[in-house]
């Protein structure tokens, strides 16, 4: 049986440090990324690697899904190892060998709470955008990507996935950076 810790921050920049602060387990696995629980490599990790009997420690609901249906999906997968997963800060534990009725409610209740601040707080940012739009402060982020310089270097015939490499960027950007010129 293993103690095992699963962390995550939406960005390389935020800290990692109070989550599981303090607790003695076996072994971490940490994701410094945002999105879907099918992009986080180190959960994909964990979920493979865990095994009958052990114990993931979550900080929070929140650090493990950013809606109801991948956390009732995760845990689902969680239980079906046989494992058990303890969110720390809610003290719920939902063990692979048994079903609690009581402890699904209260996920299902935390889990839309969480779901429906998310999309308070993605409101609220979209209306703020709007009004720094209609002020003229917002100018939306700044082009991280040279195009006169994908399409330059296109010209020259250099390949596209030499173009991604050389400049830093995706495969995808420069596709999407060449079908937008062809259109034009």
């Amino acid at each position: 049986m293993y103690k095992i810790g699963y962390i995550r921050v939406s960005s390389v920049d935020q800290n990692t440090e109070r989550q599981l602060e303090g607790m003695e387990l076996n072994k971490f696995y940490v994701d410094k990324c945002s999105g879907s629980t099918t992009e986080r490599p180190q959960l994909i990790e964990l979920l493979k690697d865990v095994r009958e009997g052990d114990i993931v420690y979550v900080h929070s609901i929140d650090r493990m899904a950013r809606n109801l249906e991948d956390l009732l999906s995760l845990i689902k997968q969680f239980n079906e190892k046989d494992t058990t997963l303890h969110f720390v800060k809610e003290d719920l534990k939902f063990k692979g060998s048994g079903d609690d009725a009581s402890q699904k409610l209260m996920l299902s209740i935390m889990g839309a709470v969480a779901e429906f601040e998310r999309a308070i707080i993605l409101e609220r940012q979209r209306e703020g955008i709007a009004r720094a739009k209609q002020r003229g402060v917002y100018k939306g982020r700044k082009k991280s990507v040279d195009r006169d310089k994908v399409l330059e270097l296109h010209q020259q015939g250099v390949k596209k996935m030499q173009i991604a490499k050389k400049l830093g960027i995706g495969r995808a950007t420069v596709y999407r950076i060449l079908e937008e010129q062809a259109e034009a």
